[in-house]
């Protein structure tokens, strides 16, 4: 009977093992399942990205300045062939006209509008296009002058070429700029001095003095001469000396022969510095430049005056010279 007991019990245990094991066991999937669903709700989960910035620099503005521009007429050889030949009929030294626009032909129309006081920048602007249209040769001021003579007026910076009576050939000058300047210890001021003058010594070539360089100078008071510069801007420049375009002064040094009256005007008189210049042999001319104004000239005013047929005449001598050197002018 006891046995029996025994055994009653041991079933009873069995039987209460396998129902924990069997509640566990729905428990877990009940868990597991209840996760699941959990899990299935969740929103997802975004991919990983990788985030470029790219950052774009605007490149910086830059400014253009254009180049000065040719002459509106540069564009057309005939044209240009026109304003040469009307330059020429006035007395302007363009040489043979050729429809081709070179340093001459600028020299040529600043000159014209020295003359007829205009804006001196080289170009053929409308208001220097209506000047030409109405223009007429310019009349001597000298009156009763020497037939054959050399008219400087330094107020419109021009020069004018009279050969027996009629006017040959007006140039652009740059004389005097009436600055203080200092030399070997010694000091003066740049001026032209005014007054009536005979051509004295000539030197074909360059020269060279304390002062700075004169290509083919004839002299004509003491140190003061004409003479080639590869600069003659619209406005007075030199130490005193009158100023020609290279492309002008050998053909101007053989036109004019010694004892030539020079009319220096519109200056005042003031003592010339003296001659100075020594020859420079095998010396080899520079190009001509050009430089422009882009303001209109001062006021000036222009004498007519008569001069007295009296000089002082300067011994002639010539020296032949036709070698790179920097360009310095007096």
């Amino acid at each position: 009977m006891r046995v029996r007991g025994v055994e009653r019990v041991a079933v009873a245990l069995a039987l209460t093992l396998a129902a924990c094991s069997s509640a566990d066991a729905d428990g877990s999937a009940k868990s597991k399942a209840a996760s699941a669903t959990t899990m299935s709700t969740l929103p997802p989960l975004p991919p990983e990205t990788t985030t470029t910035s790219t950052t774009t620099t605007e490149p910086p503005t830059t400014s253009t300045t254009a180049a000065p521009t040719q002459p509106s007429l540069a564009a057309s050889i005939p044209a240009v062939m026109a304003l040469q030949e009307r330059l020429a009929e006035l007395g302007y030294d363009v040489g043979t006209p050729d429809g081709t626009w070179g340093a001459r032909t600028t020299y040529s129309l600043m000159a014209f509008q020295k003359v007829e006081g205009l804006t001196r920048d080289g170009q053929d602007g409308p208001q220097t296009q209506e000047a030409l249209a109405t223009a007429s040769t310019p009349g001597p001021m000298v009156a009763g002058g020497a037939s054959t003579r050399i008219e400087i007026d330094v107020a419109r910076q021009v020069l004018f070429h009279w050969v027996d009576g009629s006017l040959a050939r007006i140039l652009p000058v740059s004389t005097g700029n009436n600055e203080r300047y200092c030399v070997d210890g010694e000091c003066d001021v740049a001026v032209t001095p005014g007054g009536s003058f005979r051509i004295g010594r000539k030197a074909a070539g360059l020269e060279v003095a304390p002062l700075g360089e004169l290509w083919w100078p004839m002299y004509f008071n003491r140190g003061i001469a004409i003479h080639g510069s590869p600069s003659v801007p619209p406005y007075p420049a030199s130490h005193g000396c009158i100023r020609i375009p290279m492309y002008a002064a050998p053909t101007f040094y053989n036109q004019v022969s010694a004892g030539t009256r020079v009319h220096v005007l519109n200056s005042p008189e003031a003592e010339a510095p003296p001659d100075e210049g020594k020859a420079v042999p095998n010396a080899v001319p520079p190009p001509d430049t050009t430089t422009t104004s882009t303001t209109s000239p001062p006021e000036t005013t222009t004498t007519t005056v008569e001069v007295p047929d009296t000089t002082t005449t300067t011994t002639t001598t010539t020296s032949t010279a036709v070698a790179t050197i920097p360009s310095t002018d007096p």
